[in-house]
């Protein structure tokens, strides 16, 4: 079987985890990437279920030996990244492999994938919902929700480099939208 991805990028507060979490149900033929970061899991997150939790030491030795597909420092100190171990699991249990991933990570992944990757930018209604949203959580500090806001214009511009941009302003019709564009994707 020839392995397939679907890669969703947005700035933080976008909803593309509600979307993915929406279409996960949908597609039976999808399994998650699971990321790792060395950030310190939020109140909820388990290790090996939302992420794969690193210490900074154990992310950078692991970068070292070369085990990540892509990875970036996001945030001074916070690394993401994506284990190339992630995607033989995956690949593994003959799968579609589905990423949810910062923009620069997102489109390495494309890069690595070429034509067998389907692109998805989730795009907020504007920087005001974005910020709506992201104040709405409740888990980010004034500074860290201000950090999030910066990064979001520069991954905004990145948008046109994607296979498909959904704008998120109906969650509703921005599902069906996204579910439409996999399908086609898939039986090419």
């Amino acid at each position: 079987m020839k392995r397939k991805a679907i890669l969703f990028s947005a700035p933080s507060g976008s909803g593309k985890t509600t979307i993915i979490k929406q279409l996960m149900r949908y597609f039976d033929c999808f399994e998650f990437s699971i990321s790792a970061t060395s950030r310190q899991p939020r109140t909820g997150e388990r290790d090996g279920i939302d992420y794969y939790f690193l210490s900074p030491d154990t992310f950078d030795a692991r970068v070292k030996n070369d085990e990540f597909l892509e990875w970036e420092e996001v945030y001074a100190n916070t690394r993401y990244g994506t284990l190339k171990s992630e995607i033989d699991r995956i690949c593994g249990n003959g799968k579609v492999i589905v990423f949810d991933v910062d923009v620069n990570g997102g489109l390495n992944i494309k890069r690595f994938f070429g034509d067998d990757a389907l692109a998805i930018f989730v795009m907020p209604p504007s920087i005001e919902v974005l910020e709506q949203r992201l104040r709405g959580r409740g888990t980010e500090s004034e500074e860290s929700i201000m950090k999030r806001l910066g990064r979001s214009a520069k991954e905004l511009e990145e948008s046109t480099k994607f296979d498909v941009t959904i704008v998120n302003d109906d969650l509703t019709r921005a599902v069906d939208e996204t579910r439409e564009k996999i399908e086609q994707f898939l039986t090419r």
